[in-house]
């Protein structure tokens, strides 16, 4: 009797076993989720360096991450970016530093009229200097990636075929470009992107400075006609990562970001060349958009005109006791060794 109680027991337990092991559902860990928030729409240049990070991350962790976009102001603004990173409103952030005058003295240097001549240049000297100086700026968050526009050039109304032209001309520059125009002579109008449009066919403006996608991005190859190339100053970039997320980060995940630095980076900087490339040809077959080059000597002049900014760089930092004059020679020395790799 009690060896049948104990054979039907075990039968009643291997019954239960295997309904529990057999009818329960697969137990699966859940992704982590990230939010990315950037303020400017999807097909911005910036935009696309976030979908194709956000994608190689969920790759190449084999869907272990799973990050959510929120492009074009969304999520975050312009102005609060870093700041709604760092209190956690989104996990990651794309910002723009020069948006934020004062915050990043030592890192200003990027984006001074140096004379980058490409945005892949641009972006890895960036990167390459935010590595070794690691901003005390940036100490609230963790960075993931830096990048730079093309060189700014101006887009007119009007054809500038010298500096002589340029002279008391409107045309649209913020923040360094703004003081960069001031400087060779043109008339620098402070506007958001947005109210360019209108302010070209109203004659408020004559023209903008900006990287050159924007010709077809924002349709501007419709009302400026004419390109004039400068090689001014370039806007810089960083994606940047809630400090407590990162912390939370396995070693894997956190690896994987860490590896796609330098990739990104350069990554985004030849995306960029190109989509300027392919801008101009469609403004040019499009619209018959003519391109102007200034003369060795005005450009030497330009530079000339415009290297009281540095002066000011350097100033600037030593009054704050940081190594402006170190970064600026580091700076140089790796826009040579980088054009000399890339063949500019």
């Amino acid at each position: 009797m009690e060896k049948k109680f104990i054979f039907k027991s075990l039968c009643a337990l291997a019954l239960v076993t295997f309904l529990f092991v057999g009818f329960a559902p697969t137990s699966h860990a859940a992704p982590i989720k990230l939010s990315y928030a950037f303020f400017a729409p999807a097909r911005s240049f910036p935009g696309v360096q976030m979908m194709r990070w956000a994608k190689e991350v969920e790759k190449r962790t084999h869907g272990k991450v799973k990050i959510n976009t929120y492009p074009g102001g969304t999520l975050l603004g312009a102005k609060n970016m870093l700041d709604g990173v760092i209190s956690g409103v989104a996990d990651i952030g794309c910002f723009c530093p020069p948006y934020l005058p004062g915050r990043f003295p030592l890192m200003e240097a990027v984006d001074l009229p140096v004379g980058f001549k490409s945005a892949k240049v641009a972006s890895i000297v960036s990167a390459e200097l935010y590595k070794k100086y690691q901003p005390k700026s940036l100490s609230k968050v963790k960075l993931l990636t830096v990048f730079c526009c093309a060189p700014g050039n101006i887009m007119s109304k009007v054809p500038i075929k010298s500096l002589k032209d340029l002279q008391k001309l409107e045309i649209r520059g913020t923040g360094i470009s703004g003081k960069y125009l001031g400087a060779i002579g043109a008339t620098p109008v402070a506007m958001p992107m947005s109210s360019v449009p209108e302010s070209l066919q109203k004659g408020v403006i004559k023209g903008l400075i900006s990287s050159l996608d924007v010709m077809k991005d924002f349709n501007f190859a419709s009302l400026c006609q004419n390109v004039t190339i400068m090689n001014g100053p370039t806007t810089s970039f960083a994606v940047v990562m809630n400090k407590k997320k990162w912390d939370s980060l396995p070693p894997d995940v956190k690896k994987v970001m860490n590896d796609l630095y330098y990739e990104q980076s350069l990554w985004t900087g030849k995306y960029e060349d190109q989509h300027v490339v392919d801008a101009m040809a469609w403004s040019k077959k499009k619209y018959n958009v003519k391109i102007y080059k200034l003369t060795p000597a005005e450009y030497k002049e330009i530079s000339s005109k415009v290297h009281f900014m540095v002066d000011d760089y350097l100033a600037k930092t030593k009054k704050e006791g940081l190594p402006g004059k170190q970064v600026l020679k580091d700076l140089y020395t790796l826009k040579a060794k980088y054009e000399k790799s890339f063949g500019e």
